[in-house]
């Protein structure tokens, strides 16, 4: 007997405690177009805006915040997505005070059309360019926004950018269809939007304005104008960890609903949205599901990109180097876990700005025990994706703070030694990993050369760190490529665990 699949007809058959919409979803209309409809938007964005859903729905204008998502090049959203008229499940994993695991699951109905930029671009343009459409949201990671990782200025010679700039009706990048669907837009002498990054890049939505309006200005001076003038860029820190769905755990939670989802993901019961409140066409009450509204975000972005993402890219590359698969697994190395805490309050928290009311030794402790969630399985491999994208902001940004004042940097050195040995391929028990970065192949290079021209470790470090599109100017700086020449150097003679043991001052037990 075939299995239902999940569907608006078959939600009165899910269990009693399966959370579900409870709204006109046949109503909706796509107020929000959203770039990058992977995961992480899904038990996120998409969550809080249902919540903002529920709270509302008494007031019809509520339902103008549908969300029409947009995969820029694969159909497997799509795909999965359709037969369930948009419809799947979010399963929060976590674990109790006592330590058993638990897990809420619930059904999301706030996306309400999936489009694939690939298959039919006019058709997204035609959406960014709809007269419902207020908001634009991206997820399209670090690399999707076309840019020089250490600068923040638009990269013109990505071959995605330099298309965008011939074909106005088949754009490939991000930035290639806001431009051309606001050029619509104007064109039709419709309002402006909001443009709303949700990615991990440093001040994100200054950063996605400045790319746009360069792009802009290589297609028409007016366009440039009117984004300029008229369209609202908030920047935004978003948090929670959202590891990649499995096979196995699509079959649990299709187990668990009694009919089948196709594509759920999963998250932790963690949520954090943080956003200027600078919406030019109006928004969602994303409060009711948890936002909060700032006049600033730099201070909450810094924190989130050097404590949690930071601390995470330094577990994953170490972790991938040592043959540890999942960050729980990592953290429960006594050395790692002594390694990230004291950089969390060392290294990181004195180059945090301000943020009153924040108890930073509380958030350093959740944080850890976040890290060590056993039910979320996060695997490093995922995490290890796009560091030459990731690192300047991460641990870049604070080891240059840390070089402004004097201080030492070791840990965060250390992690950006990982990163290095990652790019090697292969792990310390000689198992290869595939490695995803879209500089993957120059560094490489950079790599092999560095180490086939210099003997001095020092003088290798100098000329991998001459990588401008990573290290910016760090080259320059002695203390940084001695810093991070001693900490490659051990990992290379003694190995992960013996290393993350003497940077942080404990014993080397795997245990």
């Amino acid at each position: 007997m075939t299995t239902p699949r999940l569907h608006p007809d078959t939600l009165a058959q899910l269990p009693h405690d399966v959370l579900r919409p409870r709204y006109a979803r046949e109503r909706l209309r796509g107020g929000i177009v959203h770039l990058g409809i992977g995961a992480f938007h899904r038990a996120h964005q998409a969550a809080v805006t249902q919540a903002a859903l529920h709270a509302d729905a008494a007031d019809a204008h509520s339902l103008d915040w549908g969300i029409v998502g947009v995969s820029l090049r694969r159909p497997d959203t799509r795909d999965a997505l359709a037969p369930q008229q948009g419809l799947y499940t979010l399963a929060l994993r976590g674990v109790r005070d006592d330590g058993s695991r638990f897990v809420q699951l619930q059904v999301i109905g706030a996306v309400m059309a999936v489009l694939v930029a690939a298959d039919d671009p006019d058709a997204v343009l035609e959406r960014i360019a709809h007269e419902d459409a207020r908001i634009v949201s991206l997820t399209v990671t670090e690399k999707g926004y076309c840019h020089d990782p250490a600068t923040g200025t638009l990269n013109f010679s990505d071959p995605g950018i330099a298309h965008d700039l011939l074909h106005a009706g088949a754009p490939v990048t991000a930035i290639g269809y806001l431009a051309r669907g606001l050029q619509r837009r104007m064109a039709r002498g419709l309002p402006p939007l909001t443009l709303l990054s949700c990615d991990n890049i440093a001040a994100n939505g200054d950063t996605l304005r400045g790319l746009l309006l360069a792009f802009c200005a290589r297609v028409d001076g007016a366009l440039h104008d009117w984004v300029a003038e008229r369209c609202g860029f908030p920047n935004a820190m978003v948090d929670r960890i959202v590891p990649k769905t499995t096979v196995d755990d699509a079959a649990r939670i299709s187990a668990a609903l009694g009919v089948e989802d196709a594509w759920p993901v999963v998250g932790e019961p963690f949520l954090q949205w943080v956003m200027e409140d600078r919406f030019v066409a109006g928004r969602p009450r994303w409060e009711a599901g948890g936002a909060q509204f700032v006049e600033h975000a730099h201070p909450f972005e810094t924190l989130k990109h050097r404590l949690v993402n930071g601390s995470h890219s330094t577990m994953a590359y170490l972790g991938m180097v040592a043959g540890w698969a999942t960050t729980d697994r990592a953290i429960a190395v006594p050395a790692m876990r002594a390694l990230v805490a004291g950089m969390m309050e060392q290294e990181m928290q004195p180059t945090l700005p301000a943020l009153p009311g924040l108890d930073t030794a509380a958030y350093r402790r959740d944080l850890l025990a976040r890290f060590a969630n056993p039910a979320l399985q996060h695997k490093t491999s995922q995490i290890a994706m796009d560091g030459s994208q990731k690192i300047p902001q991460r641990l870049l940004a604070p080891i240059r703070e840390r070089l402004r004042a004097g201080a030492p940097f070791p840990r965060l050195a250390l992690g950006v030694a990982g990163w290095l040995h990652f790019l090697r391929g292969r792990d310390e028990h000689g198992a290869e990993y595939r490695i995803e970065d879209p500089l993957a192949s120059s560094l490489r290079a950079l790599l092999a050369e560095a180490e086939a021209r210099h003997a001095r470790e020092a003088d290798r470090i100098a000329a991998i760190a001459s990588f401008t599109p990573v290290f910016g100017d760090l080259a320059a700086s002695r203390v940084f490529v001695e810093t991070l020449a001693t900490q490659t150097r051990m990992l290379r003679e003694r190995g992960v665990l013996a290393t993350i043991a003497a940077v942080a001052g404990t014993q080397a037990s795997a245990a």
